[in-house]
């Protein structure tokens, strides 16, 4: 059965925090809030966990999973960015926008696209997320809380835990925090809008 942390949205307990990375650094999947809405989390490197998350959301990696990092500088540490990649990036960072590019070598094969090598890449601007990606010292491999058959993700900490807790191992309540998606672009030739959502897509020109 999961753990349930009610966690202060502005200023996240830093027991709760250290409590949440180390269950992840051992294997857990976690339910976060982020500047869009709630999402599922693991440990990059965790294969077993990730297939956790792709079995409650019924996806295979043709649906890309998203490496939330702390900042710009992570981030371009798991992605190939050319100059006007960055220039874009640094625009639109940190906020509601996940961001589709090439991987580097740091990223584990098994969590890309299986034909573009690609992955999806974020910086949340949300305190929870960045305490935790702080504390945790690499990317959170994520996908957003949107269970098979709903019409939009999972908003409401309670009805998260009627519904999954027995299919994660904690979930950080940080109140509301949205229930639209991130806004994805495709900056791996030019700038394409793959999925309207929170972020606002004119940065782009979109």
């Amino acid at each position: 059965m999961a753990q349930f942390f009610v966690i202060h949205p502005e200023n996240p307990q830093a027991r709760l925090i250290r409590e949440a990375v180390h269950i992840l650094r051992d294997g857990g999947v976690i339910v976060y809030p982020t500047d869009s809405c709630y999402a599922l989390g693991c440990q990059l490197g965790d294969k077993h966990a990730m297939e956790r998350i792709l079995a409650i959301r019924q996806v295979d990696l043709k649906h890309h999973m998203t490496l939330v990092c702390h900042n710009l500088s992570e981030l371009a540490n798991y992605a190939k960015v050319d100059n006007a990649q960055f220039r874009l990036l640094k625009m639109a960072t940190p906020g509601s926008f996940t961001f589709i590019l090439q991987a580097t070598r740091e990223v584990p094969r098994r969590t890309l696209h299986p034909k573009r090598s690609t992955i999806g890449l974020r910086v949340p601007d949300h305190k929870v997320s960045l305490a935790l990606l702080e504390e945790l010292g690499e990317p959170i491999l994520s996908s957003t809380l949107m269970l098979p058959g709903d019409a939009e993700p999972l908003c409401d900490p309670y009805d998260i835990r009627d519904r999954l807790e027995h299919q994660v191992d904690l979930i950080l309540d940080g109140g509301w925090c949205g229930s639209e998606p991130t806004t994805v672009v495709d900056l791996t030739d030019g700038a394409a809008l793959i999925r309207r959502g929170k972020g606002d897509a004119a940065l782009f020109g979109l």
